[in-house]
């Protein structure tokens, strides 16, 4: 039987910033430090792999580059098999259709002036310009119920909601338009331990029902125990150590990842619902 391909491939990936320096760090010092060095990895269709990591340790930097919000310096991000480096502004725009991001912050990452039903079917006003709003509406009320949320939050604005409706309204606008991939920063860790709890089972239960691959970014070992196939922990810019979940959590060999888990009084794994 013929491997199936990687839905995502990241090779060599490099992006370094200027170092600033001065009171308010308005100035470079011509020195440049980098803030994702020489990653590379795979994700398979179906599966979580997650990147594990202190804050400032590249991970974030990593996500955007592989969404092309931020453009790497060097290396190739390799999905579904086409390079995005290569793809031109409208070829781009097209494949971003099967990409989409649930941010860290439910807060931030709502249009306060814009209501929730505008908000979730804002992608397919710009990648589906057949549809009429009253389609697009019928669509956002579908994918809102799904993740929990009554047709009524349709005409709302989101500081009506709390974060963890916040954080659903947020994961439906990521799957409106069905993507393939998801890249997950941080999810829950704005949220209260029992809040996110019940969004990493959402997450769970999308990613069988609408066969979703999940890049889950987190700084907590325990957090993404509960979802990850694959785990790389990331320190400094590169990955110190990447592989099964299973291996990772119970028989780590770095160091670093030895701290990460003496961290917490233990990581559980839940099985997969």
């Amino acid at each position: 039987m013929t491997a199936q391909p990687p839905l995502l491939e990241v090779q060599s990936l490099r992006k370094t910033y200027a170092r600033a320096t001065g009171v308010f760090a308005a100035a470079s010092t011509g020195e440049r430090f980098s803030a994702v060095d020489d990653v590379s990895f795979q994700v398979q269709t179906g599966e979580t792999f997650a990147i594990v990591g202190e804050s400032g340790c590249g991970k974030t930097t990593l996500a955007r580059m592989i969404l092309r919000l931020i453009e790497p310096d060097t290396g190739k991000i390799l999905f579904d098999g086409q390079d995005l480096r290569l793809l031109s502004p409208r070829e781009l725009t097209r494949q971003r259709r099967a990409m989409q991001m649930i941010f860290q912050d439910p807060f931030a990452s709502l249009n306060p002036r814009m209501r929730v039903g505008e908000i979730v079917a804002e992608p397919l006003a710009i990648h589906h310009a057949e549809l009429n709003k009253k389609q697009r509406l019928d669509r956002a009320a579908e994918i809102l119920n799904r993740v929990g949320l009554k047709e009524d939050a349709i005409p709302r604005y989101p500081h009506e909601f709390s974060g963890g409706q916040r954080q659903r309204i947020g994961i439906a606008r990521a799957l409106i338009l069905r993507p393939k991939l998801i890249v997950a920063d941080e999810p829950v860790s704005a949220l209260d331990v029992s809040v996110g709890a019940q969004v990493l089972l959402l997450l769970q239960e999308l990613q069988q029902e609408f066969s979703l691959t999940y890049l889950f970014i987190s700084h907590s070992l325990p957090v993404v125990a509960q979802l990850a196939d694959h785990i790389a922990v990331m320190r400094a810019g590169k990955f110190v150590e990447f592989g099964p979940a299973e291996f990772i959590l119970r028989s780590p060999t770095a160091d670093y990842t030895r701290t990460l888990l003496a961290a917490v009084p233990e990581v559980p794994r839940q099985p997969n619902l």
